[in-house]
Order: structure tokens, then sequence, then C-alpha cells
């Protein structure tokens, strides 16, 4: 049976519209004002928002660091997800030093089939770039891994210069795209190191050793690499001024970069670590939280468009996980939850306190990683054509976040009694609703997505 979306506003990324939405099978097979279909199911979403379903393109389930796993597998992760309004994940398949690429994305691949309830893509993170790398590019792409992961610290994933620039160049001939996680590694062990020999292992040590200047180098380091190899690269979750201003530095040179931040480095600030023992390390997580005027000027660049992506960086861990940090913070497990409540929190705090418009968060959340990460437009818009993934958000529903509500098996939330506006009511995950009335009703329904290359244009 169809399904016809009644009375809603359907939301894209350059307009907002009173439009009705046709359903066929997965399918959106019409839009527009008035549909009529006698057989259709006749759902009356008047003075709700409609929203393409929102895609987060950095999350870790499932992955082994820190001698710890992440709290959350795909089964609870993208169940977390998918009730925040996240119909597609991309995950990180992550390459041990001495094994394949080809091998490491089919070990994701069991990590994730059948346990999915969003559909879900992998990134390769590469932890070595050689010629057996190089081989099994072409394979890797087949297989629609388009994008992979670059680290610039820690040392079981750090890549050289050298090997940083053989993977840009491998990707130019594939026509692939690199994402790196920028710090630099050099002045976060000599600070950690002077941590060590003064006595000041506290969390609140956390942010002293990751300054936002480290960032900023690595940025600056890597689009020297990018210009060199002549590749457009994506700085992940950046976090800081400082980075944001050596971006804009390097694209007045004519560099090409994408960033993406997540709503921890928008909403919350550097004064937690202050916070005492457990309290404190709910928010370790790397780059660490930085400055309230960081907050404000990467708000300021989301509504410009100089950040294109809002993802999360969802890596969870239990306050148990984290407790082996608490007298030395860098044994702690750095990550947070998240994946539940970007969604909401980028309506409320950005939207709802006009920092951004409505149609630039449908962009940084579903049109821009759409495209970015070649699924547009299957994903990323409400279209005749396009997979029938839609987010109904109800405006006039205020609430608050807790971690009882809450399907990630990390046992707390960073965003622990924050009041919200509006509230996420229903989830179409091709066609077929997952989340009814703001309950998970059909689990384990999320399929596998090939993607190709990128075609967002800056």
């Amino acid at each position: 049976m169809n399904i016809l979306l009644r009375g809603g506003t359907v939301v894209s990324g350059s307009h907002s519209k009173n439009q009705d939405v046709l359903i066929s099978g997965s399918k959106i097979i019409k839009v527009g004002r008035f549909i009529s279909d006698k057989g259709a199911k006749v759902v009356d979403v008047s003075g709700k928002l409609l929203f393409p379903g929102f895609i987060d393109a950095h999350t870790h389930f499932d992955l082994e660091v820190s001698d710890t796993v992440t709290a959350d597998d795909f089964e609870s992760g993208t169940k977390a997800a998918v009730c925040g309004g996240t119909t597609t994940i991309i995950d990180f398949a992550t390459q041990d030093k001495n094994e394949s690429i080809n091998h490491a994305l089919n070990v994701w691949h069991l990590k994730s089939f059948s346990k999915s309830s969003c559909d879900y893509a992998f990134h390769m993170a590469v932890s070595n770039f050689n010629d057996m790398v190089k081989e099994d590019l072409k394979s890797v792409f087949e297989q629609g891994v388009t994008s992979f992961k670059a680290y610039m610290t820690y040392d079981l994933m750090k890549l050289s210069d050298e090997q940083l620039f053989s993977l840009m160049d491998a990707m130019k001939e594939q026509g692939g795209i690199v994402g790196v996680h920028c710090e630099n590694d050099g002045i976060i062990k000599s600070l950690t190191n002077k941590c060590r020999q003064d006595g000041t292992l506290s969390v609140a040590s956390h942010p002293k050793v990751r300054p936002s200047i480290a960032e900023a180098e690595a940025i600056s380091r890597i689009l020297s690499i990018a210009m060199a190899a002549d590749v457009a690269v994506i700085i992940v979750h950046l976090s800081s001024k400082d980075g944001l201003k050596m971006v804009e530095q390097y694209r007045n040179k004519g560099c090409k970069v994408y960033v993406e931040t997540c709503p921890q480095y928008l909403l919350l600030d550097e004064g937690r670590y202050d916070l005492k023992g457990l309290e404190g390390a709910k928010y370790v997580c790397s780059p660490p939280l930085r400055k309230k005027e960081d907050c404000a000027y990467l708000w300021k660049a989301i509504k410009s468009g100089e950040i294109q992506t809002v993802s999360t960086d969802h890596c969870s861990f239990t306050l148990e996980q984290k407790s082996v940090g608490l007298e030395d913070f860098s044994k702690m497990p750095n990550g947070m939850p998240g994946v539940e409540t970007r969604g909401i929190l980028m309506y409320t705090y950005g939207v709802c306190k006009r920092r951004i418009s409505i149609e630039q968060m449908c962009r940084v959340l579903c049109e821009n990683p759409a495209k970015l990460y070649g699924m547009y437009p299957k994903k990323g818009i409400i279209k005749a054509g396009s997979d029938a993934d839609i987010v109904v958000l109800d405006p006039k529903v205020d609430g608050f976040i807790t971690k009882k509500t809450h399907h990630s098996k990390a046992d707390y939330t960073p965003y622990e009694g924050v009041r919200t506006k509006g509230k996420i009511t229903s989830v179409y995950l091709r066609g077929m609703e997952v989340v009814k009335d703001g309950e998970l009703v059909l689990s384990n329904k999320g399929k596998y997505v090939k993607r190709s290359t990128n075609m967002l244009e800056i």
C-alpha cells in the first residue's frame, strides 16, 4: 500500500514548501500540492516539518580502541541513530597495521550485517599506506567505499607526511577523497609528558595538551600536502577558531577543502573539564572541547557556508570504561555518545535560536553529506525517485534530553537535562515507518549503501 504524507512542510537545502509526499515501496514517487491516491494510506502531518533522513558521516561502532571496545556496536548504535532521525550512517572500517584493506572491509561488513537499524556505509580508515594497500584500492572502490580516513596522531593509526601524500595521490587516480584527523602529534606528546613530570594528570589537563594551535598546525600541514597532490581534502571534526582560520587561509590560496564539525564543538566548552571525577571524564574527546568563542565562530561558519557538514564523531564508552583514566587522563578512552541527539540539538540551538536557517540545517545534516559522500540524490533530498527516508519533526512539542530514553549503551549523555524545541515523531527508512510516536517500532532493517564519488561543489 502506498503512503501519502499530507499537509507537511517539506524542507530542502534551498527552500521549504507546504507539500504532500507520496511513497510507494521504498521510494518517493511524487512530491507536490494536493496529491491524490485513492488506495494510499493517508498520514496527516499538518504543521510538521519533513526533512530528508539525516546522514551521520562520522560514527565509530564496535571499534577496538584504548585497550577496550566502544560501548555501542552496530545494533545499539544504529537504533540510537534512527531514533534521532539519522537514516544513514557512515562508519569507519579500520585497517590494522599489517592487514589488507579488503580484509578490514570484510570485518566491518560482518560487524554490521543484519544488525543495523538504519542504512550504513563505510569510510576506510588507513593505518598504513603501502604498495599492498594501493593495489587493493580499485577493489575497495568497486565495493562502494570511495572515502578514506587518515590520522595525524595516535601511534597505532598516524601516517607520515610521505604516506599522506601517497594516499592523496592515489585518491586522485581513483576519484576518491580523504578525510583527516588533524592534530600535531609531537605537541600532544610533549605536553602530556610535561603533565606527567609535573604530576598534573587529572582530566583538567586534557584540553591543555591538545591546544587549538595543535589542530591549526596539522591543518596547515595537511592542506599543504593536499595542494602538492592537487586534490580536495576533508577536515573532520574541526573544533576551533584557529583551525578554521587556517582553512580560510588555504582556501584563499586555491585549496579545495571541505569542513565537518560536530554538535559538541558548537554547544559545549572546555569548562566541562573542571568538573570533578567522572563528571569531567564524560567530555574527554579528541579534539577536546574549546572556548565559548570557538563555539560562536563555528556557528557563524555554518551560516556562511564555510562548514559543509555536521556529524557526531559518536564514539561511546561507559563511565566504567572512562574511569581507567581518572588518575591519568592520557589513559582514558577518548569519545562521547551523540548520534541520537544531533538532529534535535541542531534544530533547537541552530534554527530556533536563529543561528542558522532550517534550509541550512538541511544542507549540513542531509544534502551536503549525501553529495560529498556519493549518495545523492538517492539520499539527502525528498524528491521523486529518491529513497523514502523521511524525518517528521513536530516543532510544537518541547522536551529535554535524558539518558533514560536513549538507546546507546553508554550510560550517560553529555546533554543530560538540556531543554529542546521540537520532537522527532516519525522516521521512515526506505518507506518503512521505523519510528512511530517517538518510539522505535522496527529494528534491523538497515542495508549497506554502495557509494559513488564526491559531487559537492563549494
